[in-house]
C-alpha cells in the first residue's frame, strides 16, 4: 500500500508525500521501499534547498538511514536547517545526532532540549527518545504511553520493563505483548519466558511456546531452544505444541520442535 502511495505521488511530483510513503514501507522492511526513498531525494533536495524545513527534515531522515557515510555532511546540514526551522521531525533527527555525535560533536543536554520541543508539538518518536534520557519515572512512563498511541513498538517494550522494576508484572505482561503482537522480538521473549515462569500470570506453557516459535518468523532463532527445552522437560505435550505452533502461525516450526523432541513426523 505504502509503495502504491508513493509512486503515485512521485509521478504527480508531489516529492515529500513520495518520501513519506517510501520511509514508511522501508520501516516496515520493504527494500524496495528503502531504494525508492534514495531516488526521491532529486526531488526533495531543491525543495528543501528552498526553505521547506518537512523536506529538510526528510532528506536528513533519508540520508542518515540509506545512504552510506559520504552523505552524512548533507544529513546534518539539512537536520540543522530543519531544527532551526521548529519543525519537530527535524529536531528530533538533529537531537539523535547531538546524543550519539553522528557527524556533531556530542551535546546530550541539547538534544534533551530538541527531543523535549519535538515531543512537545506532537512527535513520537521524540517522545520515544526523551523517555529514555529523563530521571523522573513518572514522566519517563506518560512519554513511553504517548509513543504507543502511535503503534511503536519498542515503546510498549520499555513501559513493559518501566512496570516490571515497579512489581506492576500485570500491567507489564499486557504491554509486552501489545509489542510481541507488533512484532517486537525483545518483547516475544519476555512474554514467552513470563509464561513459563508464571510471572504476571499464571504458568501457561502453551502461551510460552507461542512467543518462542513466533520469534522465527521475525529471523530469530533463540526461542526455539527454550521451546525445546521446555518440551523435554515435559511442561507441554505434542499436541500443546501444536497448538503454539497454530497460535504463532507457525505449524512448519512445531512439527520440526514434535520431530527433534518426540520423533514424531
Amino acid at each position: 500500500m505504502h509503495l502504491d502511495e508513493g509512486r503515485k505521488a512521485a509521478e504527480a511530483g508531489e516529492w515529500v508525500a513520495a518520501g513519506h510513503a517510501f520511509v514508511r514501507a522501508a520501516m516496515e522492511g520493504s527494500a524496495e521501499g528503502a531504494e525508492l526513498a534514495t531516488q526521491v531525494t532529486v526531488g526533495l533536495v531543491p525543495l528543501a534547498d528552498a526553505g521547506s524545513a518537512e523536506a529538510a527534515a526528510l532528506l536528513a531522515g533519508i540520508y542518515l538511514e540509506y545512504f552510506d557515510e559520504s552523505a552524512l555532511p548533507d544529513a546534518v546540514r539539512y537536520a540543522r536547517a530543519a531544527a532551526g526551522a521548529g519543525h519537530p521531525a527535524g529536531q528530533r533527527t538533529y537531537g539523535y545526532m547531538l546524543l550519539e555525535g553522528i557527524g556533531v560533536p556530542e551535546d546530550h543536554e541539547r538534544a534533551e532540549g530538541l527531543f523535549r520541543s519535538a515531543a512537545e508539538a506532537g512527535d513520537a518518536y521524540a517522545c520515544l527518545n526523551l523517555a529514555q534520557l529523563v530521571d523522573d519515572p513518572d514522566e519517563s512512563r506518560r512519554l513511553l504511553e504517548r509513543a504507543t498511541r502511535e503503534g511503536i513498538d519498542i515503546a510498549g517494550a520499555l513501559l513493559a520493563d518501566r512496570l516490571s522494576e515497579l512489581d506492576r508484572d500485570e500491567e507489564a505482561l499486557t504491554w509486552y505483548l501489545w509489542a510481541a503482537e507488533r512484532g517486537h522480538t525483545g518483547a516475544m521473549h519476555a512474554a514467552a519466558c513470563w509464561y513459563r515462569d508464571g510471572f504476571g500470570t499464571d504458568p501457561d506453557p502453551v502461551q510460552a511456546v507461542r512467543w518462542f516459535l513466533a520469534m522465527l518468523a521475525h529471523d530469530e532463532g533463540d526461542g526455539v531452544h527454550e521451546a525445546i527445552e521446555m518440551a523435554k522437560s515435559g511442561a507441554l505435550d505434542a499436541d500443546q505444541v501444536r497448538e503454539a505452533g497454530r497460535l504463532a502461525g507457525a505449524p512448519e516450526a512445531a512439527k520440526s520442535l514434535i520431530a527433534t523432541v518426540w520423533g514424531e513426523k
